[in-house]
């Protein structure tokens, strides 16, 4: 086979910052990869649903006694104020040491890092088993049409990864502090009170959308919901609004709605947080006789991947590479990882993650190198 110089994982970031891929748009970003893959032998197939481009790219026979699977998106979100970055947000700009642009951290340097480090391994060494990339557009939106797109089709066509790896930004503070193992559920529900209005002044002849509301919120909040786990901490619920939108001072409005986000861990299911939910606001609406309707979004389940020796090679590859020893975590918010596990094994690792989503998000150019390097190393030891 004739020598093929490695890939360089930075200048391939590089080149994916500069494809304009907000939410939904693809950009260019999957043409890109799709190319490159396809020229280095793996089989791309572009899994798009109502809008959304994602792609499918694999190295190697189906069902294949392993095959080690990577998951990643390239959408990003909006930059936002334009004029507040001091450098392009789609230029990958690098100066001292640091590329800018939006996706230069969630997560187009993640991509990029492990289609560099596959490339490379499966030219060099080719591996009894097959390496796959399920990458998606649709992270950063209402992912319905992205990773859960992709494996439905995989579904359909009889296509399985054995294990997978999520390369989400995962390291708060320090290349090579923390994976993720598992991720907690989280839901939103949106309460709506609807009573009678009156005046101000004759609270008797009214019934007080606000003040069921108030009450029902103060029993959701009286006690916490657990004091967490083995591998999770303590779930939280949050009050994320009240409103009613009435101008007036004097007057009681007929209506007034309020949201919560809760985020469970594993002593918890989002049905039997609904239950919770829906007995709580029954509860209030006997109190009060201000009707509660309960309008309820899962955003995903909490899950798992037990400690063994998945994420032990893993926790190796991150130790050998950046001579920290990886946090097991379940922290932090969703991630694709929670539509993955229900087709295999998955753990999370990437870069840091202090600057996604930021006005001037950026990355370190070594960080991507040795980010490769242990995707690179993961995949050796797979496979050995």
């Amino acid at each position: 086979m004739p020598m093929t110089r490695p890939v360089d994982a930075a200048q391939l970031t590089a080149d994916l910052i500069r494809c304009p891929s907000v939410t939904p748009a693809e950009g260019g970003a999957l043409a890109l990869l799709d190319r490159l893959l396809s020229d280095a032998g793996f089989r791309c197939t572009r899994v798009d649903r109502n809008g959304i481009a994602n792609l499918y790219a694999r190295w190697g026979a189906r069902g294949a006694n392993r095959s080690l699977g990577f998951n990643g998106h390239t959408d990003v979100v909006p930059v936002g104020d334009v004029a507040a970055w001091t450098h392009d947000p789609f230029g990958a700009e690098i100066v001292d040491g640091w590329m800018y642009g939006r996706g230069a951290t969630d997560m187009k340097s993640g991509v990029a890092a492990f289609a560099a480090a596959a490339i490379d391994f499966v030219r060099d060494t080719p591996p009894d088993g097959a390496v796959i990339l399920a990458i998606t557009g649709d992270e950063e939106g209402d992912a319905q049409d992205g990773t859960v797109a992709l494996l439905d089709w995989m579904a359909e066509q009889g296509e399985r990864m054995t294990h997978c790896l999520v390369g989400e930004p995962t390291c708060p503070n320090d290349m090579g502090e923390m994976m993720k193992i598992g991720r907690r559920g989280s839901m939103t529900c949106w309460f709506t009170a609807t009573g009678v209005q009156g005046h101000s002044a004759y609270p008797h002849r009214a019934k007080n959308p606000m003040s069921a509301l108030v009450s029902l919120l103060a029993r959701l909040q009286d006690k916490p919901l657990d004091d967490g786990t083995d591998h999770f901490d303590a779930s939280t619920l949050a009050i994320t609004t009240i409103d009613c939108g009435n101008p007036a001072n004097n007057v009681i409005p007929a209506k007034g709605t309020a949201t919560v986000n809760i985020r469970f861990n594993d002593l918890h299911t989002g049905s039997s947080l609904t239950d919770w939910l829906k007995s709580h606001a029954q509860t209030v609406e006997r109190e009060t006789g201000v009707h509660i309707a309960c309008r309820i979004q899962i955003s995903g389940e909490s899950f798992l991947t037990p400690p063994g020796e998945w994420s032990d090679m893993v926790a190796r590859a991150v130790q050998a590479e950046t001579g920290r020893q990886p946090v097991l975590s379940t922290s932090g918010g969703t991630s694709d990882a929670r539509f993955v596990k229900n087709h295999c094994p998955v753990v999370e690792f990437g870069l840091v993650g202090k600057t996604m989503h930021q006005v001037d998000e950026r990355v370190q150019v070594d960080q991507i190198h040795q980010l490769k390097a242990i995707y690179a190393r993961i995949l050796r030891d797979y496979f050995a």
